[in-house]
């Protein structure tokens, strides 16, 4: 079967999924994580033979750290797991409840927004969370993982897929994609996929996004800054400047960029580089910076338009700025609308920053790394969006519904009001 003849069948499955229990839906969710338990060596075992694949490719580093499903991964989905089971029910909220005129209803209640197209770059690990959040949301889901990771793909899904079929729900609700080829057959399917989510590269994003008539929402870029300000306290600065940077440096929330106001520079640098030899952080920055440091820390001359760069490594580029405003305008400027985050002790200044910074996420005193739909308590993400329609930041299960108009009525026409027989007495319940 291909990929529009899939979609086909997945728009067919998705108002019985939209109809069914929450208790079902939790029940397949439960039963996906006993099935990764019960068959954790099977998925390492996979996992081993891309990442031994991957090293012989010459994958970079970056790719190989996202690759990688061990323990640590697996204990993560399984949590995320328990606890989207115990969110409550998306699905049929009411929204609106209005009263148009005697005998005439209204309400906006919410909905799975319906087939969802998901492409995926290297991470096994956000083929379970996306799948378990479709399933939770009542979306049905065309998934298309990275060739660097087929094998752990293959085995995940089919262990999801299964799970979902013991557990009752629609047997055309999830299908998996395995050939690049079948990405721009993807592209085509406008008149059954509802949205298409993609997480990788800028280009790959960008590729998405020019190539396709389907609605997409995700991001490309992970630029995201930390400010030091001239109230910030150092104590706290170095700790969460080396989180942000080192915890993970290969995913999109990692800092890549740190701004230090001038008035703190002679004070902190020396602080900072030495927490940076002792991290491996390589230190990349303008002249200024480079005459500031060159004394007791090597640096790479980097040029103004260089402040974009999204490393993914232990890299890091550094800029001096004169206040909040200077940085908020270059965060605005260079940045990817991701999560930026100040340190300072003043409020005033805090609040400036995050009115100012046009980004999801606006931090004060803590890692960027904290921009994540497990650590925000949304069970799992399905990627982080940077647009403003819709949804924003970490996308949750909120992010991944829509609504629809719900209207009673006993038999009234409109004829009646246009004719001014009838008026509207419009009353919220």
């Amino acid at each position: 079967m291909n990929i529009i003849e899939q979609t086909y069948k997945l728009k067919e499955a998705a108002p019985r999924l939209a109809a069914s229990s929450e208790e079902v839906r939790n029940k397949a969710l439960l039963t996906v994580k006993e099935r990764l338990l019960e068959h954790r060596d099977e998925i390492f075992a996979a996992n081993r033979a891309d990442l031994d694949r991957a090293e012989s490719e010459g994958i970079s580093q970056a790719v190989v750290k996202r690759l990688k499903f061990d323990e640590g991964k697996l204990k993560a989905v399984v949590e995320g797991l328990d606890m989207l089971v115990k969110l409550p029910d998306p699905i049929g909220k009411v929204l609106l409840s209005r009263e148009l005129d005697e005998g005439l209803l209204l309400k906006r209640v919410s909905c799975p927004i319906g087939v969802i197209g998901i492409i995926f770059e290297a991470r096994p690990d956000a083929l379970v969370q996306i799948s378990s959040l479709c399933i939770k949301s009542g979306n049905c889901a065309i998934l298309k993982g990275g060739k660097e990771t087929r094998e752990t793909n293959r085995i995940l899904f089919k262990l999801i897929y299964d799970s979902v079929l013991e557990s009752g729900l629609p047997e055309d609700c999830l299908a998996q994609a395995e050939l690049h080829s079948e990405i721009d057959e993807l592209l085509t399917c406008y008149k059954n996929v509802d949205l298409l989510i993609p997480r990788g590269s800028n280009a790959f994003v960008r590729h998405i996004m020019e190539n396709t008539k389907i609605p997409v929402m995700g991001h490309s870029d992970g630029v995201c800054h930390i400010y030091l300000d001239k109230d910030g306290d150092i104590k706290k600065a170095i700790p969460i400047i080396i989180d942000a940077k080192t915890q993970y440096t290969a995913a999109c929330n990692a800092t890549e960029s740190l701004l230090i106001d001038r008035s703190r520079a002679d004070e902190f640098l020396p602080l900072l580089c030495e927490a940076f030899k002792e991290n491996n952080i390589k230190l990349r920055g303008n002249k200024e910076v480079m005459d500031k440091i060159s004394g007791y820390s090597s640096v790479d001359e980097m040029k103004e338009e260089e402040y974009n760069t999204e490393y993914l490594e232990l890299t890091i580029s550094l800029k001096l700025v004169d206040g909040v405003k200077e940085a908020v305008s270059h965060i605005n400027r260079f940045g990817s609308h991701h999560t930026d985050s100040i340190i300072t002790e003043n409020s005033e200044t805090a609040e400036y920053f995050m009115n100012m910074v046009d980004s999801a996420g606006v931090y004060h005193n803590c890692s960027t790394r904290f921009s994540d739909g497990f650590r925000y308590g949304f069970g799992a993400e399905v990627g982080i969006s940077t647009g403003k329609l819709h949804a924003r930041g970490p996308v949750g299960l909120e992010g991944l519904m829509t609504y629809k108009y719900k209207l009673y009525g006993r038999g009234q026409i409109v004829k009646d009001y246009s004719d001014g027989r009838k008026e509207f007495h419009f009353r919220d319940l």
